[in-house]
């Protein structure tokens, strides 16, 4: 574990964003986010996360959708414990303004998955390494996020980042295809990559783009699509190349292999013989803190110790012995986890809604749990998205079907369209769960939506 260190109040930016070191108030109480290092989380640091959130706050917890975890309802007075204890079990920043910039996604399945090119957790950790220790990238914003894919089936692909980078085969090697305020290309539809790096130099580019970005940035271009509206995609290839000496290739028509749906749900085979990763989701984004602590007792008795959070508000438990896992399956639906895609709780998405946020038109959790009990089962049907407001907090991408809430408990009805904007074509207004249950199960039984 890092050795903890104290933080004076003035080492830590203001922001709305809710971090480690900067815990933000909403209508139930404190919000701390902690930031896992690719989504990882030793079983000890669990537990840890676990006691603090119920000494601290009301004992819930929430998986994000970048892979981290957030304690909610912390009570006033309690934040500067919280934060030491969070220290103390290593889960914080080497330095007060590192904490921020510590943004980076990779596959829960990294170094597991036998679909990949290449295990990305090597260079993701010497980039954490970077970002933690230098400095000058802590002018970032706390928003600012990149993506380095190895390729595995497990892959969230449609989370928009400033940097993202995908590996593919390169000669008799590895390269990266790369671009920007985007997502890796998947279809002909999709903007393609910007160019390719070969795999020794991956690191090298990235800094070298979080340098470029912070030379030509103003304070009001905090993300690299603001950037790209002032300067093009082309010219800043052109100022890349010649700090990287001509060392990139074009990409061509490169489209990065589909990832495989639901591969974070259920028993999944590693490159490891004869061991397994086991996947569950939460309910709606919620982990009690008697369920993490479960989890971490889980992960001890039957994995390598250790958890990885996903983007899609679950859990992977590695390296779990091929015996083990019906066992294994048993004690994740003990503790009230999902495995099954086929569940409709599994493919909604909710927002934390009115009973926590000043912003939320309606309570979307106890709205989203009516609407699962009369939704069809099927692992083939689309993901729903209840979101309190227009900011859509709990998904970062576009879901098949957005239910945006417009008072308590009525909800318009969107589907989203493969070149359009927002949330989609507008399908339904003022909708109650029930109505709302209804007009979906039409839909999707005749295929009418877009996927």
């Amino acid at each position: 574990m890092k050795q903890a260190f104290r933080i004076p109040s003035t080492a830590v930016r203001p922001s709305a964003c809710p971090g480690l070191l900067r815990i933000v108030q909403a209508k139930d109480g404190g919000i701390c986010r902690i930031k896992l290092p690719c989504g990882r989380l030793e079983a000890e640091q669990a537990e840890r996360v676990a006691r603090a959130a119920l000494q601290h706050a009301g004992g819930v917890i929430e998986a994000t959708n970048r892979g981290n975890l957030q304690i909610r309802g912390i009570r006033v007075g309690r934040e500067d414990a919280l934060i030491t204890e969070l220290l103390d079990a290593g889960l914080g920043p080497n330095t007060p303004g590192a904490d921020d910039v510590r943004n980076l996604m990779v596959s829960p399945a990294a170094g597991l998955d036998p679909q990949a090119l290449v295990d990305s957790s090597p260079l993701a950790a010497e980039l954490l390494a970077t970002l933690e220790n230098s400095p000058r990238l802590h002018a970032l914003s706390p928003k600012f996020a990149l993506l380095l894919d190895g390729g595995e089936r497990l892959a969230m692909l449609e989370h928009p980042h400033d940097i993202w980078l995908s590996a593919l085969t390169l000669g008799d090697g590895i390269g990266y295809a790369f671009g920007l305020a985007g997502c890796p290309p998947v279809t002909a539809k999709d903007a393609p990559a910007l160019a390719v790096v070969p795999q020794a130099l991956a690191h090298k580019l990235i800094i070298a783009l979080l340098d470029l970005f912070l030379e030509l940035a103003t304070p009001e271009q905090a993300r690299m699509r603001h950037l790209l509206e002032i300067h093009s995609p082309a010219e800043l290839l052109q100022r890349l190349q010649a700090r990287l000496e001509d060392a990139l290739l074009p990409a061509g028509n490169w489209r990065r292999p589909p990832a495989q749906a639901n591969a974070h749900l259920g028993i999944k085979g590693q490159r490891q013989p004869g061991l397994v990763h086991i996947g569950a989701a939460t309910v709606l984004g919620r982990l009690e803190a008697e369920q993490l602590a479960g989890l971490a007792d889980l992960a001890r008795r039957h994995g390598d110790g250790a958890l990885r959070l996903t983007p899609w508000q679950s859990v992977l438990l590695p390296n779990v012995p091929e015996a083990a896992a019906d066992g294994v399956i048993h004690s994740l639906h003990a503790l009230g986890l999902l495995t099954d895609a086929a569940a409709p709780l599994a493919r909604i998405i909710a927002c934390t809604g009115a009973s926590g946020c000043a912003k939320g038109l309606a309570d979307t959790k106890v709205d989203a749990l009516r609407l699962a009990e009369r939704l069809p089962a099927g692992s083939e049907q689309p993901g729903i998205h209840l979101t309190g407001c227009s900011r859509s907090c709990a998904a970062a991408h576009r879901a098949p079907f957005t239910l945006l809430a417009v008072a308590e408990g009525r909800y318009d009805l969107f589907a989203r369209q493969p070149l359009g904007t927002g949330f989609g074509q507008l399908l339904g207004l003022h909708l109650t769960p029930d109505e709302a249950a209804e007009l979906l199960a039409s839909l999707t039984a005749t295929r009418s939506f877009t996927r």
